[in-house]
């Protein structure tokens, strides 16, 4: 298990500093270098979060439509997502036309729209609109982010929302991401004793950087590396046994075993595989053989299996992942452990 320590770029007065420091450090960690941010109080955490961080240049403009297109110009110029910021209500609105900008352009552009918690939704709530999917079919992805809370596989979910989100912005197309962000209050940077006792991991961010256009070598001393699986899930290859080969070819070459999904074609071709594990969910259920069989590395090819005691084991050991998936251009997010 890793350490835990307080890393310099997360503030932790509170829920939400930690929640929208942990958000802008990842940002930072992609390579995000501007924040357009607007005025309002419900975006306060998102607002002192993009301004303290050293890497970040948070520049404020008070008008929401002139914020918008200036960031559009800026991403222009960067070749490079830039964050927009704005409060909850009709403020996010604003930003419309410089979505569908984006969306013609092929601009790469991140809009963070703060928003009042569910509670505050449908009750006469001063400021509240409905903000899902505000900007209809415009941009590449849209997503409701969880409400802010100090929880490690929250915060897990997070960092993985903010990877798959700048993902989107760039690839297959460039274009506008659309999050919508709930905040409960307090807003401002009160002082909490949880959060102050709160920490995270040491390697928490270790794996966060810029995805390249195309697969990148990757950069693993492979024969050190002794603990290791190779998970082959749901897939529909045009040519099984062609694929059933190459999986075999990897193991062997490893020597990793393969956990096979039932709905994956490896196990129709068991004699390939010497390596071949079909009863890993029986076996994953022992405490003791789990708990003695944790891998340092897996190499997911194809979706997540739908065994949950597969799903469990990955998370509690926290391997090192690679999500192999050549068939689907539509750029999904394969992760469901957020690793």
């Amino acid at each position: 298990m890793s350490m835990a320590v307080r890393n310099a770029n997360i503030d932790f007065r509170n829920v939400n500093t930690i929640w929208a420091s942990v958000l802008v450090e990842t940002l930072a960690r992609l390579g995000l270098k501007t924040a357009i941010i607007c005025p309002g109080s419900r975006s306060a955490p998102l607002a002192i979060a993009f301004a303290q961080h050293p890497q970040i240049e948070a520049i404020p403009v008070l008008d929401e439509r002139s914020a918008s297109f200036f960031a559009l110009g800026m991403a222009r110029a960067q070749n490079l997502p830039v964050a927009i910021v704005c409060s909850s209500g009709t403020a996010g609105a604003n930003f419309f036309m410089a979505v569908i900008e984006a969306h013609e352009s092929c601009v790469p552009l991140l809009v963070l729209t703060a928003d009042r918690p569910p509670e505050l939704r449908d009750c006469n709530s001063g400021q509240t609109i409905d903000q899902q999917k505000l900007y209809g079919s415009y941009p590449n992805w849209y997503h409701e982010v969880a409400l802010p809370a100090i929880d490690c596989s929250l915060l897990a979910y997070l960092r993985q929302m903010m990877i798959f989100a700048w993902e989107r912005t760039q690839y297959p197309t460039a274009g506008a991401v659309h999050l919508n962000l709930p905040f409960r209050d307090p807003l401002a940077p009160i002082e909490q004793v949880a959060a102050r006792e709160f920490t995270l991991p040491e390697n928490f961010f270790d794996a966060v950087a810029a995805p390249l256009p195309s697969a990148p070598a990757v950069q693993i001393d492979w024969p050190q590396v002794d603990r290791g699986v190779i998970v082959a899930g749901v897939a529909q290859p045009a040519n099984r046994e062609a694929y059933c080969k190459a999986i075999a070819r990897l193991a062997k070459h490893l020597g990793y075993p393969v956990l096979a999904e039932g709905l994956s074609p490896v196990r129709n071709f068991a004699a390939l595989n010497p390596y071949l594990i079909s009863t890993y969910d029986l076996i994953l259920r022992q405490a003791d053989f789990a708990s003695e069989l944790a891998p340092e590395v897996v190499i997911r090819v194809g979706e997540m299996p739908t065994s949950k005691i597969l799903r469990q084991w990955i998370l509690r050991t926290q391997p090192r992942q690679f999500v192999i998936d050549g068939g689907d251009p539509s750029g999904r997010n394969l992760d469901p452990t957020h690793g």
